[in-house]
């Protein structure tokens, strides 16, 4: 058995797991750790991650075999090795429901929808443009301009009786949308109803342009614990008649990046260990 560590920057949260596994087969969960950034340096809050985890498990870094960074994380000095996003979050997606067929990877500044096989192989993946209307931090602005906790956008927003129609093109028409409904009235939990609902729109239409047909859709990231952007998503899949898809999130879902460096890492370690042990040409 092998221990290997996962470390997910991204730009709203540095994410870090530990997994005992035997070549990312059979893995054993060890640890996690979430530190949100919020204007702190993120290879910092990467150390402390990591070194929070060793010492709940009682381990040193010399008992870890890999450490696979992902995201803004290709910069940590001490990882081993380091891996594209879309694969780490279609191999964690895969962990975490090993029914899905596509990850929808909501995070601060994009969104990404990811199919993939059983095994978690990248098939086709469609990410939104430049513009930030359909990202994490274009929703943490709006919940502040309202004055709402970011943990209370969801369930407010499935409070909605009247949700106001939002501009989709961009995020900067998009806001002056919601200072107008402010000034008209307009109650916190219809504007946030109308926020996810054009996030929504954005987001399902990268979905269905990957083709999957059938199977679980995991909305990994940062958004995944928002339970009114989840639930808007399932409605708009349902309008657009993408009936045969199962749309979930994970209590673990912000993980999903750091969980499929871990077993990247893993497999590539026992990898490479297969390839030193072969005998040497003489």
């Amino acid at each position: 058995m092998h221990i290997s560590a996962g470390i997910d920057i991204g730009t709203g949260a540095v994410k870090a797991v530990l997994f005992k596994s035997e070549g990312g087969e059979n893995p054993e969960w060890l640890g996690k750790r979430v530190e949100r950034i919020r204007r702190r340096e993120p290879m910092d809050l990467a150390w402390q991650c990591y070194d929070e985890l060793l010492a709940e498990a009682s381990l040193t870094e010399d008992d870890i075999d890999y450490v696979a960074t992902t995201g803004e994380g290709e910069n940590i000095e001490f990882r081993t090795g380091h891996f594209y996003s879309m694969t780490t979050h279609a191999r964690g997606a895969i962990y975490l429901d090993p029914d899905t067929r596509a990850a929808m990877d909501v995070g601060a500044l994009h969104g990404r929808a990811i199919r993939v096989d059983d095994r978690g192989k990248v098939l086709t993946y469609k990410m939104t443009s430049q513009c930030a209307s359909g990202s994490g931090q274009f929703l943490e602005n709006i919940a502040r301009y309202l004055g709402v906790a970011l943990d209370e956008v969801g369930e407010l927003s499935q409070q909605a009786d009247d949700p106001e129609a939002v501009s989709s093109i961009c995020a900067v028409l998009a806001e002056t949308d919601v200072i107008n409904m402010v000034s008209r009235g307009i109650s916190t939990q219809n504007i946030l109803k109308g926020i996810h609902t054009s996030m929504a729109d954005r987001l399902v239409k990268l979905l269905k342009s990957t083709k999957v047909g059938e199977g679980t859709v995991l909305v990994t990231g940062g958004l995944a614990n928002d339970s009114g952007l989840v639930a808007t998503m399932a409605e708009r899949m349902v309008a657009q008649k993408m009936t045969d898809l199962d749309l979930r999130a994970h209590p673990d879902s912000i993980y999903a990046g750091a969980i499929g460096a871990a077993l990247w890492g893993a497999f590539r370690h026992q990898k490479l260990a297969g390839l030193e042990a072969l005998p040497k040409a003489s």
